[in-house]
C-alpha cells in the first residue's frame, strides 16, 4: 500500500482530535460577525455553524436567502458549495485506498488507460500520479467550458482533458487543477463500478445523513437554494452559476468532483465531524484514521501553494502551516476547503472544533481570505 503519514503531522509536530474543546462560542458574537459584513453590503446573508466531533456547539442564520423575495437565511437552506466538493472527492479516492483497489503513487493512466500517451507542450512525457492529482502538482490542462458543457458523463468528459498537453511535468510545481480532482472522480467510478453521483450518496452521504448534499437538487430543494450575488460598486447584484455547475440544467451536466456538490451547513458539518473524529461518525467508520491523517497532512513539500499565506497542501485538503491572515485563529495543522462562492469549512484537530460558513457571493477577490471569513472564524474561535 501506498505510504500515509502519521495522522496531523505539520512541520515536525503532531495534534490530537479534541484536545481542547474550550467554551461554546457566543451566538451573538457569530451574528454580529456576520451581520457586519451583511451591513457593509459584502453578502446578503449566512448560515453558519460550528461543531465539535459528536455535537454542534452553535448555529446561526443571518440575513437573506433572497433578498428580493424577503426570504430569509435558513438552517436548511442549500447552497452551491463549489470546491468544497474536493475534499468529499479526496475522501472517496481514500475509501478506494482503504479497499486496496487504488495506490496513490500509482499512474492515473493505470486506471484510466486514456492518459497513457499524455505529454507536455514540449513533447515530454508526463505521467501524473494520484498523489500529484489530489495535491494540484499533476500540471493536468483543463478542457474548454463548450467540451465541458457537452459532457454529461465523466466518461465523457475524460477525452478531453487527456487530449490537452500537460502545462508542466507532474511534481515539478503546484498549480490548481480542476481536470486533476475531475478524473479522479472517474477513478472512484472505475474502480467501484458505480456512477459517481451514487457512489457518494450510498458510501458516504446516507451513512453520514447528509440528506441535503447532492449534484442533482430536486425540485423542493432547489426551492431551497441560496441567491446568489455579486459585488457592484457599493451595492450588491444578482449573480449567475457558472453554467457547468448550474443545477438549474439538472442531469444534463457531469457530477463535477472538483466543485459540483449543493450543501446545507448542518450536512456540510457532519462531513467534518467525521473527519474530526478521525473517520468515524456517531460509530460507523466511514474511512481509516490513516486516510484522514493523509488528507490534512502537508503532500505538497516546499513547493510554494495558494491560496492564502502559511499554507500548504494535502490530499483535496488546504492545509494551514503558519496561522495567519483570515486562518490566524486556527491550529497549525487545520484543514479544509473554500469555495468559489464564498463557502468555508475548516477542521481544527487541536481546538476539535470545525467552522463552517455558507454564503453565495460571486466575487470576492479571494474568498480564502475574506474579512468574513476572518471574522466568523475569530467569534467561532473565541
Amino acid at each position: 500500500m501506498s505510504r500515509i503519514p502519521m495522522w496531523g503531522s505539520v512541520a515536525g509536530c503532531c495534534v490530537l482530535a479534541g484536545c481542547l474543546t474550550g467554551r461554546v462560542p457566543s451566538k451573538a458574537a457569530l451574528t454580529q460577525a456576520i451581520q457586519q459584513h451583511i451591513e457593509a453590503g459584502e453578502v446578503a446573508g449566512a448560515v453558519a455553524c460550528v461543531v465539535d466531533a459528536e455535537r454542534e456547539l452553535q448555529a446561526v442564520t443571518v440575513g437573506f436567502a433572497d433578498r428580493e423575495a424577503g426570504r430569509p437565511m435558513r438552517m436548511d437552506t442549500l447552497f452551491w458549495i463549489a470546491s468544497m466538493t474536493k475534499p468529499v472527492t479526496a475522501c472517496a479516492v481514500m475509501m478506494m485506498h482503504d479497499e486496496g483497489k487504488l495506490e496513490l503513487d500509482a499512474p492515473v493512466s493505470a486506471y484510466l488507460p486514456e492518459f497513457a500517451g499524455l505529454k507536455t507542450a514540449d513533447g515530454r512525457p508526463a505521467v501524473p500520479t494520484l498523489r500529484q492529482m489530489l495535491t494540484h502538482t499533476s500540471g493536468m490542462a483543463e478542457p474548454a467550458e463548450r467540451e465541458q458543457l457537452a459532457a454529461r458523463t465523466l466518461a465523457a468528459l475524460m477525452p478531453h482533458i487527456a487530449a490537452k498537453p500537460a502545462l508542466f511535468a507532474p511534481g515539478e510545481r503546484w498549480q490548481y487543477s480542476q481536470s486533476g480532482i475531475n478524473a479522479l472522480g472517474r477513478v472512484v467510478e472505475v474502480l467501484s463500478g458505480m456512477p459517481f453521483e451514487r457512489f457518494l450518496a450510498e458510501r458516504l452521504f446516507e451513512p453520514l445523513g447528509m440528506q441535503d448534499t447532492t449534484f442533482y437538487p430536486n425540485a423542493a430543494q432547489r426551492e431551497r437554494l441560496a441567491a446568489a450575488y455579486r459585488r457592484a460598486g457599493d451595492h450588491l447584484e444578482r449573480a449567475a452559476l457558472p453554467a457547468v455547475y448550474d443545477c438549474a440544467r439538472g442531469d444534463q451536466r457531469f457530477p463535477a468532483p472538483n466543485g459540483g456538490l449543493y450543501s446545507t451547513a448542518p450536512d456540510y458539518a457532519r462531513f467534518c465531524q467525521m473527519l474530526l473524529n478521525r473517520g468515524t461518525f456517531r460509530g460507523r467508520r466511514i474511512l481509516s484514521a490513516e486516510s484522514v491523517a493523509a488528507m490534512s497532512s502537508v503532500q505538497s513539500g516546499d513547493l510554494k501553494t495558494g491560496f492564502t499565506p502559511g499554507c500548504a497542501w494535502g490530499l483535496g485538503c488546504c492545509v494551514v502551516r503558519e496561522p495567519q491572515g483570515a486562518a490566524a485563529v486556527l491550529s497549525p495543522g487545520s484543514f479544509g476547503h473554500g469555495g468559489a462562492y464564498g463557502t468555508q469549512a475548516w477542521i481544527d484537530p487541536v481546538k476539535g472544533r470545525a467552522f463552517v460558513l455558507m454564503v453565495q457571493r460571486a466575487n470576492f477577490p479571494n474568498a480564502d481570505n475574506s474579512g468574513l471569513r476572518g471574522d466568523f472564524q475569530k467569534a467561532a474561535a473565541d
